[in-house]
C-alpha cells in the first residue's frame, strides 16, 4: 500500500500519481493535527460569536450570500449545500482519477485553512485507505473551483452518493459499512470545506501531466528515430547553437536529443549529411524544448493548487481570522494547459511532416513509400491519410479553452476560466498525438532498416526495438493500420521508464 506523511512540506504532482493507483494511507505528523486544532478553534469562535457575517459559516452561498442563517440552520445548512450542489453530469471519472481527487482533498485540507473538523478530514483518510473511492461525474465544473463535483464526493462523506469499493460501485452508505465506517455528521463549516476547492481539476491535471511527460520523451526518441531513418544532421544539435539563443527550453531539449543519439551511427564524422534538412527535422530542439517548458509550467501550477490554501472563506490560524478569498479561481492552471495544447500541436505537424518526408525518395534517398519491393507497392503510403486526419483532430483540440464564461448565480459569479476543460481537451489531444507518435515510430523504424542504419542512438534504439518486439519490417503490402495499433500498444510507461535515465540529466522532467 502507498503511502504519504503529511508533515507540512510540500507534495509533488507525481505522487498524487502514485496515490491513485490503489487504497492508499495518508498519516498526519503531530504538528498537522496541531494546526487543524487551531484552525477549528478559530471557526468555533466566530460561530459563539455569530455577529460576523461569515461565508458559508453563517450566510448562504453564491448568489444566496445576503441571507443570513438563524442559528439552528447552520449545522443542517452544510449537509443541505452538498446534497444541492450535487449537479455532476455524464460519464464518470475513471476510478484511479476519483482516487486521485479524495487524495488531493486531504492534501488540501492538511493545510488547516477550511477550519474543518479533524474527525471529518480523519474519516477521508479511512476511506482512502479502506479503498473507499467516491464516484464523481465529469461535467459540471467551470474552473471558478470545483464545488458542484467534488459534492459528488462530499455525498459519500454523508452516506449518500455513489462509491466504488471491491471493484463495485455501491451506495455510498454501503460502500461506508462494507468498509467498517460510518457517515460523517457536519459540524459548522465542514460541508463548504470539503467542497470548495479544485481537487478534480488538481488531480486530473496531476495524473495528466505524468502521462504527458512519458509521452512527450516517447515522441521525442521516436523524432530522434527519425533523424536516424531520413539521414539528418545531428549537428543542429551542437550545444553551443542551443546556448547563443537560449530560448525557452531549447537547452534542454537539445541536450536531450544528443543524449537519445548517443552513439548513433548519425555521429560519425564521415557520415553522408545535408548542410540543412527540413525544418520539421532541423528545429527538434526548439519545438520540443518549448513543449518541455510548457509541460514545467503546467507542473509548477498544480503543485501550487494542490499545496496551497485554497479554500474560501480560508482561515489565517497565526491571525485567528477567517477572511474571503479567491483562492478557489485557476486561470493560472487554465492558461497552462491551454498552452500545453498548443505545443503539442507543433509537435504533431512537425511530426507529420517527417512521416512524409521519410516515404518521399527525393528527399530521403529511401524507396518510395518505403516499399522495398517497388512498382505499384503501396507500403506506407495510405497511412500518410490516417496521420492528416489525426492531426485534423489534435488541430482541433488546440484551440483554447479558457476563453469564455457564462454568468451564473444570478451573474455574481460572472468569470470563470474552464480550467478543468483546458485539462480533459489536453488528454484526448494526447491520445489522438500517441497514435500519430506510434505511427512515426513505425515508419522511422522502416527507414531505419532500409538505410541498414547501425548502430542506432541510445534513444531512439528503445523506440526501435519496442517497434521491432510486435511488428517485423514490412516487406510486402499488409495492413498498416492494425500494426500501427500494435505499435501504439509499446508505447507504455514502462518504455518511458526505459528513456527516463537519458533525459534525467539534461533539465527536461519536471
Amino acid at each position: 500500500m502507498m503511502q504519504l506523511d503529511l508533515d507540512g512540506g510540500p507534495v509533488s504532482l507525481r505522487r498524487i500519481a502514485d496515490l491513485a493507483r490503489g487504497p492508499a494511507e495518508i498519516r498526519l505528523s503531530g504538528g498537522v493535527r496541531a494546526r487543524l486544532a487551531q484552525a477549528r478553534t478559530v471557526v468555533e469562535s466566530y460561530l459563539a460569536d455569530g455577529s460576523v457575517p461569515v461565508y458559508g459559516l453563517n450566510t448562504g452561498l453564491g448568489g444566496n450570500v445576503k441571507y443570513r442563517l438563524k442559528p439552528e440552520e447552520i449545522q443542517p445548512f452544510q449537509e443541505q449545500m452538498i446534497v444541492g450542489r450535487c449537479i455532476g453530469m455524464g460519464p464518470p471519472l475513471a476510478e484511479p482519477l476519483c482516487r486521485a481527487v479524495l487524495a488531493a482533498r486531504i492534501v488540501g485540507l492538511a493545510q488547516g485553512g477550511s477550519g474543518l473538523s479533524p474527525a471529518l478530514l480523519d474519516l477521508l483518510i479511512a476511506m482512502l485507505k479502506a479503498g473507499v473511492t467516491p464516484v464523481i461525474p465529469s461535467r459540471g465544473s467551470i474552473g471558478a473551483g470545483d464545488l458542484g463535483l467534488v459534492a459528488h464526493l462530499g455525498a459519500v462523506v454523508i452516506g449518500r452518493g455513489e462509491a466504488w469499493f471491491g471493484g463495485t460501485i455501491l451506495p455510498g452508505a454501503a460502500a461506508l459499512a462494507a468498509a467498517g465506517l460510518a457517515p460523517a455528521t457536519l459540524g459548522a463549516k465542514d460541508g463548504l470545506g470539503l467542497l470548495n476547492a479544485s481537487p478534480v481539476t488538481t488531480a486530473h491535471g496531476a495524473l495528466t501531466l505524468a502521462a504527458l511527460e512519458d509521452l512527450l520523451l516517447q515522441a521525442a526518441a521516436t523524432a530522434a528515430l527519425s533523424m536516424e531513418g531520413y539521414a539528418a544532421n545531428p549537428a543542429i544539435f551542437d550545444a553551443r547553437l542551443a546556448a547563443a539563443r537560449p530560448a525557452g527550453g531549447q537547452v534542454a531539449a537539445t541536450a536531450l536529443f544528443r543524449a537519445l543519439l548517443a552513439d548513433s551511427a548519425l555521429q560519425a564524422p564521415n557520415a553522408a549529411r545535408a548542410i540543412q534538412d527540413a525544418l520539421s527535422f532541423r528545429t527538434l530542439g526548439p519545438i520540443f524544448g518549448v513543449a518541455f517548458a510548457a509541460l514545467a509550467r503546467a507542473a509548477r501550477e498544480i503543485e501550487v493548487e494542490l499545496n496551497g490554501a485554497v479554500d474560501n472563506p480560508l482561515v489565517l490560524i497565526d491571525d485567528g481570522v477567517i477572511l474571503s478569498t479567491t483562492n478557489f479561481h485557476t486561470p493560472a492552471i487554465a492558461l497552462a494547459f491551454d498552452a500545453l495544447a498548443i505545443a503539442l500541436n507543433h509537435l504533431a505537424s512537425a511530426g507529420v511532416q517527417r512521416i512524409q518526408k521519410l516515404m518521399t525518395p527525393h528527399l530521403s534517398g529511401l524507396p518510395k513509400y518505403l516499399s522495398p519491393i517497388g512498382g505499384a507497392s503501396n507500403g506506407f503510403n495510405s497511412l500518410q491519410k490516417t496521420a492528416s486526419a489525426l492531426y485534423g483532430e489534435i488541430r482541433l483540440k488546440a484551440g483554447p479553452a479558457s476563453l469564455d464564461a457564462v454568468p451564473v448565480s444570478e451573474i455574481v459569479e460572472d468569470h470563470a476560466p474552464q480550467s478543468l476543460l483546458t485539462i480533459s481537451k489536453l488528454a484526448e489531444q494526447m491520445d489522438l498525438f500517441r497514435m500519430l507518435v506510434a505511427i512515426e515510430a513505425m515508419v522511422a523504424a522502416q527507414a531505419a532498416d532500409l538505410r541498414g542504419f547501425h548502430p542506432l542512438g541510445a534513444g531512439s534504439g528503445l523506440i526501435h526495438q519496442a517497434v521491432r518486439s510486435i511488428v517485423p519490417a514490412l516487406d510486402t503490402d499488409r495492413e498498416t493500420g492494425p500494426d500501427a495499433m500494435k505499435v501504439l500498444a509499446t508505447l507504455t510507461p514502462a518504455l518511458a521508464e526505459r528513456l527516463r535515465p537519458l533525459a534525467q540529466p539534461t533539465g527536461c522532467l519536471f
